[in-house]
């Protein structure tokens, strides 16, 4: 039987949450099946929350408080829970930011920026300023910092997806940033590749018509224990799918749009000419 971990409560709110239920539960005398009878949550789902890797849903949290005989304590917290997961995002994007950190496989359509998992400080910065210019700079400072929290999804070797990313080529030419730190964010990527943690594929400026050439930053993400879902995104807003008959079709999308690019190798190759560039001061041509 493997070890039970501890669950450290001072990491984050959802940690404390997720530790003051493990708490109840047992305290009660409970195992997860029998905390979760009666209602369709599974036994994962619940140890999930236990250890802070998932959100507690309202209806769940009301059982678990009928069940604990916790007065109401989980239901009236688990807002508390969902506000702190989403300092610095954007509340349309709550329900990709849980499914990512659970997904077995994330595959990315980016045409205008790089990727939040694979962004650096400076870049992520940037796009932040450049959206809102007069932001005062510790509010800018909390959405660079829960940027790069989601990028450090590939530094945990376990619990990291297949990540398959499709970026334009326009992006390695786009000098967002000064010389320097435009090479340091391609040098991300590369590095991540290099070291089998993502398979990025460029799509050529020239590669004629190509599936999602209408379509803004698109994700599509498949699990374990859940249906798949697509998430699509636009400036100001974001929508989550998870019709099968739609999903099934975002998904042969995808396959076209990966045929169409170069192959990963390729992709790196270029990727790395473009680092070496800027690294020399020169704009990739």
């Amino acid at each position: 039987m493997a070890a039970r971990k501890d669950i450290d409560g001072s990491v984050s709110v959802p940690a404390f949450y997720g530790n003051e239920l493990r708490w109840k539960r047992e305290a009660a005398g409970l195992t997860l099946q029998q905390t979760v009878e009666g209602i369709f949550y599974g036994v994962s789902y619940l140890s999930e929350i236990e250890r802070g890797q998932r959100r507690m849903p309202e209806d769940l949290a009301r059982h678990v408080d009928q069940v604990l005989r916790t007065d109401g304590f989980f239901a009236r917290r688990c807002e508390d829970v969902r506000k702190a997961r989403s300092v610095g995002h954007a509340r349309y994007a709550e329900k990709v930011l849980e499914a990512e950190k659970l997904a077995e496989t994330i595959e990315e359509w980016c045409p205008t920026a790089f990727p939040g998992l694979l962004q650096t400080e400076a870049y992520a910065r940037a796009l932040a300023r450049a959206e809102r210019p007069l932001e005062r700079c510790e509010e800018t400072d909390v959405k660079v910092q829960a940027r790069l929290r989601r990028a450090s999804l590939f530094e945990d070797d376990h619990t990291t997806p297949e990540y398959w990313v499709i970026l334009h080529e326009s992006l390695l030419r786009l000098p967002v940033l000064p010389p320097g730190q435009m090479a340091e964010q391609l040098d991300r990527v590369i590095c991540l590749g290099r070291r089998q943690r993502i398979v990025p594929q460029i799509m050529p400026w020239n590669a004629g018509a190509h599936p999602f050439m209408s379509a803004g930053t698109s994700i599509i993400m498949t699990f374990s224990d859940a249906q798949p879902l697509v998430y699509t995104e636009s400036l100001h807003s974001g929508v989550t799918i998870d019709d099968p008959a739609l999903v099934k079709r975002y998904r042969r999308s995808y396959d076209l749009l990966r045929a169409a690019a170069l192959p990963p190798e390729a992709s790196l190759a270029m990727i790395e000419a473009a680092a070496e560039d800027y690294r020399n001061g020169k704009q990739p041509h």
